[in-house]
């Protein structure tokens, strides 16, 4: 009896509004994986693209029979996508990338070895700053690490992406964790197991331009820092006992003033009291609000995702082509 000794890789890839990547991508990967002795499938995720992405990825799966595709009943978000291809991958390693051709395909082989040296996640960052980026991307960009690296549990080089390679047992572990605000790239750091990261330089979209905007990248710091540590409620409590102090050290000043019969400062001073205290116990309400609202979200047991339509089912645990 013959056995397949091939090793199978699964690829996944978000979509949203990249219907001029889509086959040029599939090109790229079968240039570079074709002569490897690797056996490869390609999930594309179409996170309710609004532009011709679904119909680009579902002509290219008619005409390959190694591409999939799964269509979100909406916009979920990348992580989210990323977990919906993850979910259903089979592969012994499943590799995540963009569609924007900005991961550059050839370092998938470079992946590939150190995932045959024993490494259970490969990843990547960037060693400088993206040149293709626009100033407050990569003003954002370094502030997000700065911060997520200062307020939370785990550690991120400056411009870890989402250009990675994990082994089969790291993404069944990943399968089961079923969190309402999804930040993979930490998820996937805080895991743990044995990882090496490489350094590369992000190429130049090959269409399109970034979809992230200003508040996108302030809402997903928010909400990143806040998925991995309450550190940010003991900053606050430090600042309110700190205050608390000062305000202490200023009754002796009162007094003095009050029996040595000098004038009180007036109302000038009151207001800009008033109106710092009043600032700071917003700034801690709102943080406390935002975990509460994370433990209310999380309660409501949602899915990440919903599946509109996709080419294929899982029977057995295999992938069966419709």
């Amino acid at each position: 009896m013959i056995y397949d000794l091939k090793k199978r890789i699964s690829i996944v890839i978000p979509a949203y509004n990249e219907e001029k990547n889509i086959s040029f991508l599939i090109e790229q990967l079968g240039e570079t994986l074709s002569n490897t002795n690797y056996e490869y499938e390609v999930i594309f995720v179409d996170d309710g693209s609004r532009d011709n992405t679904l119909n680009e990825i579902k002509f290219n799966a008619a005409m390959h029979n190694n591409v999939y595709y799964v269509e979100l009943s909406k916009n979920f978000g990348k992580d989210h996508a990323l977990k919906a291809g993850i979910n259903l991958a089979k592969g012994d390693a499943v590799i995540t990338m963009d569609a924007d051709m900005q991961h550059p395909p050839e370092m998938i082989l470079t992946m590939l070895r150190f995932w045959e040296d024993d490494y259970d996640i490969v990843y990547t960052y960037r060693k400088n700053a993206n040149p293709h980026a626009k100033a407050y991307q990569k003003a954002t960009s370094k502030l997000f690490y700065k911060g997520i690296n200062m307020l939370s549990d785990i550690k991120l080089e400056n411009g870890t992406a989402d250009f990675r390679l994990m082994d089969a047992k790291v993404v069944k572990e990943l399968k089961g964790i079923e969190e309402y605000e999804l930040f993979l790239r930490g998820i996937i750091k805080w895991t743990g197991f044995r990882q090496i990261g490489l350094p590369y330089t992000p190429s130049k979209r090959h269409t399109g331009e970034v979809s992230y905007s200003f508040f996108n990248l302030v809402k997903l710091a928010v909400s990143s820092i806040m998925a991995f540590s309450a550190r940010p409620l003991y900053v606050v409590t430090g600042i309110g006992l700190f205050v608390s102090a000062l305000a202490i050290l200023y009754i002796p000043y009162v007094l003095i003033s009050y029996f040595a019969g000098y004038s009180v400062s007036g109302w000038a001073s009151i207001i800009a009291t008033v109106a710092f205290f009043g600032g700071l116990q917003l700034l801690v309400l709102g943080i406390i609000g935002v975990y509460v609202g994370k433990i209310f979200m999380q309660s409501k047991h949602r899915p990440n995702y919903i599946v509109r339509s996709t080419n294929f089912v899982t029977v057995n645990n295999d992938l069966i082509r419709i």
